[in-house]
């Protein structure tokens, strides 16, 4: 079985990676993109496609590596690429001079974000244990050094470094959960102390992008707690002096914003429905433009250049591949663009649907099946969840979920407070001690679907991972019944003791989400009402399968191994209690990689696992229908 569905996903891959783009970066003329580890240079106006190999990474020792991101210097003369392995979370940073000849520079180590100040100047951020609270500066001219230029003392903020758009200052952005600072480099003066934006405010997030002498500011400031694109004088920068520009329609998810000389166009998703809304900093107009209503997913330009007059961005669903879409700000129309040689998937049918949770509250659900699927109830339904620090489920393409809608299965996702899809408020209701909510949501998620006739209790399978393994288990503890199997990836499934752990290099900075339970006894009690390890009973408890990584910075290994040994001694004990012709006992099995990482995994690594998972879920539901067949008959 795994054999056949790993043949079937390659098949799938080759088919819609074949003519798939790399991301482009444009200097002028010069067009730089990545394949298969190396570094191209092509002309933009040559039709012809001569390119130029710059440099492979294999040749530069790092043949175990991927290239995760690549930043040009204004000159050209040098390019700073991030190369990461896929079992850590920390990457080397590479500095290449683009000579003839290109030759290696310098290495630093554990690096997480950089960006060019000048020609020559190159700001850094050092990781550490999954923390960034460490700026520097490095240059390459005739006196080489590099110096500290910033240090951020609370545990709970990371440091990141950012370019605007039009090159004119990098941002030190330093961000915990709910809270934000930005100091500004000006790349004019590269070697100027760094100038603060505003002082962080308890509850305020902003960030920064600069046009005309005037900072634009996307900020949660201000009576609702969304986010809104205010400015202020690069001069008079504090919060007294921001104005605002324009504010975003409640429970609207802002998923990204792109500067240009005249405009700014922000991502928008509202109910699950994606849309662009384009301003024009000259007539001061907002244009909404709505997308495909199959798009689930943008992937934006990698490094768009600031001056052009068209905003290209791809689209994309879990069962639909990316394709290219472009804005033009001259016709201010939606441009698709030409026809790729692989269709748009027409034969699946998208569902959009609201089910009412325990408090009222109305949570989406978006649905895929195929036109040609009859009895839907018979079928096999396979929901996802997250429900956690704002983010969204992952509803990009994936081979794996078209050859499930191929195979006749339901996919839905289920967007549970707790996570991004409705703006920042609705992650607010789902966090500290609003987490049973997104439980709730998730219950009320699941019986609708099965109301409508999406299937049926002994057809479903729940699929989490990571944080969104504390609802998936919360579930399975409160509410077994309504599924039949379930599959984790690497989940946190053992909040309370991880949470009161603080020598872990994540707790402080999550306690804005989960709470601190040694600080409070009330979050001791909240935190254990729906920890997944904590709740454990014996009952009758769905199949599980949990994939785990040996390496996994993120969700200790230790928190995994006791809920497993917690739950195979519940569903045993259960079982024992209740022996009866037809007794069901649970497949629990995990499945620990040495291989592969919280984040990031191989082409290989990926493959193997999904067709584990999906292997594992066919069985369990085939079994469903073995064992009924076997009781009717009385076998």
């Amino acid at each position: 079985m795994t054999e056949r569905i790993k043949e079937k996903l390659e098949e799938l891959h080759n088919k819609y990676t074949f003519n798939s783009v790399s991301p482009r970066i444009r200097f002028g003329e010069n067009v730089y993109f990545e394949e298969n580890g190396c570094i191209f240079l092509s002309k933009a106006d040559d039709d012809e496609g001569n390119v130029d190999v710059l440099f492979s990474i294999k040749d530069l020792g790092f043949s175990d590596a991927f290239i995760q991101r690549i930043r040009i210097s204004p000159d050209q003369r040098y390019m700073a690429i991030s190369l990461k392995s896929e079992n850590s979370e920390e990457a080397t940073c590479v500095i290449m001079k683009l000579d003839h000849s290109p030759v290696m520079e310098k290495v630093i180590p554990s690096v997480f974000s950089f960006e060019w100040a000048a020609n020559d100047v190159l700001y850094y951020t050092s990781q550490k244990n999954l923390k960034c609270q460490n700026v520097f500066m490095t240059t390459f001219t005739d006196q080489k050094h590099t110096k500290l230029v910033y240090t951020e003392q609370d545990a709970r903020f990371f440091v990141d470094i950012y370019c605007t758009k039009d090159r004119r200052f990098l941002t030190i952005n330093s961000n915990s959960k709910t809270t934000s600072e930005v100091w500004l480099i000006d790349c004019r003066h590269p070697f100027k102390l760094p100038a603060l934006v505003q002082a962080r405010t308890k509850g305020v997030i902003y960030h920064i992008e600069h046009r005309n002498d005037e900072l634009y500011i996307l900020t949660t400031y201000g009576e609702l707690a969304e986010y809104k694109l205010m400015k202020a004088p690069v001069a008079s920068s504090g919060m007294e002096n921001w104005q605002l520009v324009y504010a975003l329609e409640k429970k609207t998810k802002l998923v990204d914003l792109e500067m240009f000389t005249d405009h700014c166009v922000m991502f928008l998703k509202n109910a699950g429905h994606l849309y662009l809304n384009v301003i024009s900093f000259v007539s001061h107009l907002v244009q909404s433009i709505e997308l495909p209503t199959w798009a689930c997913e943008f992937e934006l330009e990698s490094h768009p250049e600031h001056t052009t007059s068209t905003c290209y961005f791809q689209l994309n669903s879990p069962v639909h591949p990316p394709k290219c879409f472009a804005y033009s700000f001259k016709e201010n129309n939606l441009i698709e663009q030409a026809a790729q040689e692989v269709p748009i998937i027409t034969n699946c049918h998208t569902t959009r649907l609201l089910a009412k949770s325990k408090d009222e509250t109305l949570v989406p659900i978006t649905v895929f099946h195929s036109m040609n699927s009859k009895e839907l109830h018979r079928k096999p339904l396979l929901v996802h969840v997250y429900g956690a620090y704002g983010i969204d489920l992952n509803m990009s393409f994936k081979e794996e979920k078209l050859m499930l809608i191929e195979e006749g299965w339901i996919l839905a996702y289920c967007h549970v407070r707790g996570g991004g899809e409705l703006g920042l408020s609705w992650h607010k209701d789902g966090c500290q001690y609003n987490k049973l909510k997104g439980l709730h949501d998730l219950k009320a998620c699941i019986m609708l679907l099965h109301q409508l006739g999406f299937s049926q209790p002994k057809y479903t399978a729940l699929a989490a991972a990571s944080a969104g393994g504390v609802l998936a288990g919360a579930l399975c503890n409160t509410d077994p019944e309504l599924i039949r199997a379930m599959v984790l990836q690497a989940p946190f499934v053992d909040v309370l003791n991880t949470m009161m752990k603080t020598h872990l290099p994540l707790t402080v900075e999550e306690q804005e989400e989960w709470g601190n339970p040694l600080a409070d006894e009330k979050y001791m009690k909240y935190i254990k009402s729906y920890c997944p390890y904590q709740n454990v009973k014996p009952q009758c408890y769905p199949s599980v399968f949990i994939t785990a990584y040996e390496n996994d910075q993120r969700i200790p290994l230790t928190g995994i191994l006791r809920y497993v040994e917690k739950l195979r001694k519940a569903a045993l004990d259960h079982a024992s209690r209740t022996r009866k012709k037809g007794n069901w006992i649970p497949s629990i099995i995990l499945d620990i990689r040495a291989n592969g990482s919280h984040c990031d995994s191989s082409w290989e690594d990926s493959l193997n696992e999904v067709a584990r998972h999906l292997a594992f879920l066919n069985k369990e539901l085939e079994e469903v229908c073995h064992l009924q067949h076997h009781m009717k008959s009385g076998k």
